[in-house]
């Protein structure tokens, strides 16, 4: 093979790389920042047709994203920084045009023309190139097909993996940053690198705060007192409820964390065992890390859910803590999960709701309306949420209790039993314990297990014993 030809490869090669860099880095920077800093290129502009003129997924944060690394990416094609910012432009210029052609053909925002999404945005900058680098008008249009044929595949292999529901009649829109949290959490077929994608969780739980408590002398007794698992007795009272479900009764278990602390599931299981029960409702966080095999804390589960006498079955839903990929291995448990969804339960011909949405912490993927939907608007309802941050959308919806965790009632409190960390962005008073907004009754559990590092100090883990009566 001649030097000519070489050249000619290595060329062509480079400017596809290139093309490559400029033309992603906008959809990375997406992911990482979600709508952060997220602003328009047209302002919301509309044109002369009343259609808006590119937009709002063409932001001024993608165009930076792009021109810098274009500069950075200068190297494969051996020229100036300033040359390699300039081809960005002309390649942002080309994403630009035929975001406006395609709002002129009504494509919807997101869309993808073949070959049009990519034609112009590697046809502008090759054009640009053209100036200083030694390629034909044949290698030109290689270059452009090449591109367009390969980018348009790739792009919807990226929305298939990136935007595809996990579970069939899945009722929630997904965002990209969710989804690649969620592989982040679950993807089982690669356990030994996983890891270093929780790094900064490593990092904190596992090196600092887990050293710290050892070098102090607490952690042993931290471990016992997270062991002393009390049965708390709750009765609330509400005059919507139903005369026929008056003295019903839940168990509600929550932050379980079955399988971050040995002999967590003995100590709970000689709790639940002699409770017979109308309902069970598990509010999430059934897994130990927020990565990992799901596997062991499913098995601990199972010993769980053999013991529960709950006339009416178990509910229950995720946590930040849990995963979509969980769910059959939950409901083979025995439990039906519930995610934006309502369950039905009926006495004498009379019925409550039961309305169960997905995480609120750290997925943020909870839809009150959604799971409420089919709720009519007088029938009293219980609304399961992991942790408290749902509390104004569940109110909205009509909720009666709202039941919750993920707080751990702080973990760690002071002397008075006050909580120093929350991990929550709800009001500090939604943190532990009963609390009120407007008419809805919230109960927020310590839970059950022990979250990052395996003990407690002043707060106690809980089995909650929940009795619903009707007051005239």
């Amino acid at each position: 093979m001649n030097s000519s030809l070489l050249t000619i490869i290595g060329t062509t090669f480079g400017i596809l790389l290139f093309l490559y860099v400029v033309n992603c880095l906008p959809v990375l920077a997406h992911l990482v920042l979600g709508d952060k800093l997220r602003f328009p290129v047209d302002g919301g502009i509309l044109w002369l047709d009343k259609k808006p003129l590119f937009g709002p997924h063409k932001t001024i944060r993608g165009i930076a994203v792009s021109i810098f690394g274009g500069m950075g990416a200068c190297f494969l094609l051996g020229m100036s920084w300033w040359q390699g910012g300039a081809a960005a432009v002309f390649a942002m210029v080309g994403d630009l045009t035929s975001s406006f052609i395609k709002r002129r053909l009504n494509v919807p925002f997101g869309g993808d023309t073949f070959p049009l999404d990519h034609v112009l945005e590697s046809l502008f900058p090759v054009l640009f190139l053209a100036s200083f680098l030694p390629f034909s008008w044949t290698q030109l249009i290689l270059i452009v097909v090449l591109f367009t044929c390969s980018a348009y595949p790739a792009t919807l292999w990226w929305k298939y993996t990136i935007h595809r529901t996990p579970r069939d009649n899945y009722p929630c829109i997904l965002r990209s940053t969710v989804r690649l949290r969620e592989w982040r959490a679950c993807h089982i077929p690669l356990p030994r690198y996983q890891i270093w994608f929780n790094l900064s969780r490593i990092l904190t739980d596992q090196v600092i705060l887990t050293w710290l408590v050892k070098i102090s002398g607490l952690y042993e007794k931290g471990k016992q007192n997270a062991l002393d698992i009390r049965l708390v007795h709750k009765d609330f009272s509400f005059p919507t409820l139903p005369e026929a479900f008056d003295g019903y009764r839940i168990l509600y278990l929550t932050d379980l964390h079955l399988d971050g602390l040995q002999g967590l599931t003995e100590k709970l299981i000689d709790v639940v065992q002699n409770i017979d029960v109308d309902l069970c409702l598990l509010g999430g966080d059934l897994r130990m890390k927020l990565y990992g095999p799901m596997a062991p804390s499913v098995r601990e589960l199972r010993k769980v859910t053999a013991q529960v006498k709950a006339a009416d079955g178990i509910l229950g839903v995720l946590g930040n803590h849990d995963c979509i990929e969980m769910i059959p291995d939950m409901e083979e448990a025995g439990v039906v999960m519930l995610i934006n969804e309502a369950w039905p339960i009926e006495r004498d011909q009379r019925r409550i709701w039961v309305a169960g949405v997905d995480d609120p912490h750290y997925y943020r993927l909870d839809d009150a309306a959604y799971a409420c939907r089919e709720i009519p608007d007088k029938d009293f309802t219980i609304f399961l949420a992991h942790s408290p941050e749902a509390y104004k959308e569940a109110q909205q919806q009509k909720a009666d209790l709202y039941l919750c965790g993920h707080t751990h009632g702080g973990q760690v409190c002071l002397a008075d039993y006050r909580p120093i960390l929350s991990n929550s962005r709800a009001p500090r008073d939604t943190a532990v314990g009963e609390w009120r907004f407007e008419e809805m009754i919230g109960y927020t559990s310590t839970g059950v297990g022990a979250s990052s590092i395996p003990v407690r100090f002043n707060c106690r883990g809980e089995v909650c014993l929940i009795t619903l009566h009707r007051t005239n």
